[in-house]
C-alpha cells in the first residue's frame, strides 16, 4: 500500500478511534490528539493536571480501544524497581534442583500507565529509563526485549508537592510530549456530570489492531520533510539555549538550560504525524509550530529571574515562536 492510501487509512482509523473514545470521555480533544500522535511517533507522554480531570481514565480508555496489552503501575513511595521490571525467584525443578527464574513485571505490556510517577523516589523512577529508551529490560545480566509497540503514559499532580519526587531531567527528556490538562468548560462539565451520575453508558470497542499501529508508525518515519522545515525546527530548539551565540535577550535573561537535540527530532516527527492526520503528504512550518509547547515545555529550565518575575516556560515559548515564525 502506497503512502497516500495509508495516510487516508490513518485518517479513517483516527475517526473510528475518537468515536469510540467519545463514548466515555467528554471533551479533551486536543489531549486525545496528542496522545495518539505520540503513539504514532513511538514516543511517550507525561500528563500533568490537578485531580479529577480524568487523566487516568483518558489513558485507560485509549488502551481499551486499541488491540494492545495494558498495564497500570501505581507509583508509591515504597515501590521498588523490581516491582516494575520483574524479579528472579528461586524455584525447585522436577529434578529437585533449585534455579532462578525471572518473573516479568508490569512493564512487559504494550501500553504502560505510570500513575502519579512523581510519588516514588528517583531510584524507582529510573527503572523505566531503559524500557523507555531501549525498549528492553536488563535483570541479573540478562536483557529482555519488550513487545512492540511500547508506549509509556505517565501522570503527575503539579500542585501537590509534599511527599513527591520531581522527575530527573534525563527522564523528562525521554518523554516526547508534556501535556497539561486544564479544567473543562461549563458545557463539557455539565455533560460529564450527567454521564457519570446516570445509567452506565456504552463500552468502547477495539478499532485499531497491533499490525495497523505498526504500519502507521512506519508511515510516519517515511513521510518526507522539506529541508527548510527541518531547519526551522532546529533553529527553534537552538534559539532556546542561552549561549553566547544567542541574540535573543529574553532567553539570556530567563533561561538556565535550553532544549537538546531530542526536541528537534520530536518537533519534526510531531509535524509529520500532524500533517498525515490532516491528509497532507508533508509537514509545513505551522505543523512544527503546533508541536513547540508539548515538545519543549519540559525541556527548558528557567532561572531565578524568570521565577521572580512569574515567567513560565509556556510564555517563553510563545515569545520564541513569535520571534521565529
Amino acid at each position: 500500500m502506497d503512502n497516500v492510501k495509508l495516510i487516508e487509512k490513518l485518517r479513517i482509523a483516527r475517526e473510528k478511534l475518537f468515536a469510540e473514545i467519545r463514548l466515555v470521555i467528554v471533551g479533551q480533544e486536543e489531549i486525545l490528539e496528542q496522545l495518539f500522535m505520540a503513539m504514532l511517533c513511538r514516543g511517550h507522554v507525561l500528563l500533568e493536571g490537578v485531580p479529577g480531570l480524568a487523566k487516568t481514565l483518558i489513558i485507560k480508555t485509549l488502551a481499551d480501544v486499541l488491540d494492545l496489552s495494558f498495564s497500570r503501575i501505581q507509583f508509591t513511595p515504597d515501590l521498588m524497581p523490581s516491582d516494575i521490571t520483574g524479579t528472579e525467584i528461586i524455584q525447585e525443578t522436577s529434578g529437585h534442583k533449585r534455579e532462578f527464574k525471572f518473573f516479568k513485571g508490569p512493564v512487559f505490556a504494550n501500553i504502560i500507565l505510570a500513575d502519579e510517577i512523581n510519588r516514588t523516589p528517583p531510584k524507582t523512577q529510573a527503572a523505566l529509563l531503559e524500557a523507555m529508551q531501549e525498549h528492553s529490560v536488563t535483570a541479573a545480566g540478562t536483557t529482555y526485549t519488550l513487545d512492540e509497540p511500547f508506549f509509556v503514559m505517565a501522570t503527575q499532580n503539579p500542585i501537590e508537592q509534599e511527599g513527591t519526587y520531581p522527575l530527573p531531567e534525563a527522564q523528562l527528556d525521554r518523554f516526547m510530549f508534556n501535556v497539561r490538562i486544564v479544567y473543562p468548560d461549563r458545557a463539557d462539565e455539565i455533560k460529564i456530570v450527567n454521564a457519570t451520575t446516570g445509567a452506565p453508558g456504552s463500552k468502547p470497542s477495539k478499532v485499531i489492531s497491533r499490525e495497523e499501529i505498526a504500519a502507521f508508525q512506519d508511515l510516519v518515519h517515511q513521510i518526507p520533510v522539506a529541508e527548510n522545515v527541518v531547519g526551522y525546527a532546529v533553529d527553534l530548539v537552538r534559539n532556546s539555549r542561552p549561549d553566547s551565540n544567542n541574540e535573543l535577550k529574553f532567553i539570556q535573561e530567563w533561561v538556565q538550560w535550553g532544549a537538546g537535540p531530542r526536541a528537534s527530532q520530536y518537533l519534526v516527527l510531531g509535524g509529520k504525524v500532524r500533517a498525515a492526520l490532516d491528509g497532507r503528504p508533508t509537514p509545513d512550518f505551522a505543523d512544527i509550530t503546533a508541536m513547540v509547547k508539548p515538545v519543549m515545555r519540559h525541556r527548558i529550565i528557567t532561572n531565578f529571574n524568570a521565577e521572580a518575575e512569574g515567567i513560565s516556560t509556556d510564555k517563553i515559548l510563545d515569545r520564541l515562536i513569535q520571534r521565529r515564525y
